[in-house]
């Protein structure tokens, strides 16, 4: 069986957090075993917003690599690499940029958005706006047939698919329109029940000690409404009780459901259980990463390689690009 190809990747501008896991992760795991995949690490991409900053990009790719592994990407199944060190992604970027319409960059809502977002960075460059040109030529080097990104980064993939059609439309069929493959919502959300993000301070990492995971979870929101323990609380709306759902057991999580709304269990008990669970679910991975830390140059080994494959697919690719193009 011919399986299709997929491509993603992260930038690394700090340490994975629990909304990268359940957020992205997870599913990369499980796509592994349905389709031939490539993960990589974006730090091209990541200089759109940390130009003035690239330490963090260096100090960051190893270590997302290491967490990658430890949740179960495996190196011998998919193929992992690091975007800087396949020179034909800016070259591909390069041809893309010379018939990709400005008002295509101008009107992606993603690009607005993230404008907000990071309002305390100077993002009005050349290099933000034209993002998702890059991310183009990053997915279909691969010829990818599907990229799995969560519904904020679907208007990035929706233009991805313009680009191919617009360069076969032009230059004859090289590349094929890949489709949006919706990571399923993560039901994880950060401490102050926004969107789990190293912006907005409200992240629990997958590297914090048993002491640190402790300290946030008693900061966090639980139901809105409930200002005592003696009133009664609403497990649906907790954000603590949806961590309960991932990382508890069963009868634990049955008897939160059945005493908070009674007030037979206080936010405080039950943020001291939900710790106790989620420290104890998190340690295979720490575990692991553990190992893997202590063993750097298999790492690094295992990225070398990946960079080799895919920069010889990546070579194959501008070949047939350039004959198409005649440049």
């Amino acid at each position: 069986m011919n399986k299709g190809t997929i491509l993603s990747g992260m930038r690394p501008t700090g340490k994975m957090h629990l909304g990268h896991l359940h957020g992205a992760l997870l599913n990369w795991k499980n796509l592994q075993e349905q389709y031939r995949c490539f993960y990589f690490i974006a730090d091209w991409h990541a200089l759109t917003s940390e130009y003035a900053h690239p330490d963090i990009i260096r100090q960051s790719t190893y270590d997302i690599i290491i967490d990658w592994i430890s949740v179960g990407l495996d190196p011998e199944v998919s193929t992992f690499f690091i975007q800087s060190e396949i020179k034909e992604h800016a070259e591909l970027y390069l041809i893309f940029s010379m018939f990709t319409p400005l008002p295509w960059l101008e009107r992606n809502p993603t690009y607005k958005e993230q404008l907000t977002e990071l309002r305390q960075k100077d993002v009005y460059t050349y290099g933000f706006l034209g993002y998702p040109v890059l991310q183009a030529a990053d997915i279909l080097m691969y010829k990818a047939n599907g990229v799995p990104v969560g519904e904020d980064q679907a208007p990035h993939v929706e233009l991805t698919r313009e680009i191919a059609r617009r360069f076969n439309h032009l230059y004859g069929e090289v590349f094929p329109v890949p489709e949006v493959l919706l990571t399923p919502t993560s039901k994880i959300l950060g401490m102050d029940r926004r969107k789990m993000s190293k912006s907005y301070g409200n992240a629990i990492f997958l590297t914090d000690s048993d002491e640190e995971i402790d300290a946030k979870v008693s900061q966090m929101i639980t139901d809105p409404q409930r200002a005592r323990k003696s009133d009664p609380g609403d497990p649906t709306i907790c954000n603590v009780f949806s961590f309960h759902e991932i990382y508890s057991k069963l009868e634990t999580i049955e008897a939160i459901r059945n005493d908070c709304p009674s007030a037979k269990i206080g936010c405080v008990a039950c943020k001291r259980m939900m710790a106790a669970s989620l420290k104890q679910g998190l340690e295979p991975i720490r575990a692991k990463r553990r190992e893997l830390a202590s063993n750097m140059e298999r790492v690094k080994e295992i990225m070398a390689e990946g960079n080799t494959t895919s920069r010889a697919i990546a070579r194959n690719t501008m070949a047939e690009v350039r004959e198409a193009v005649k440049v």
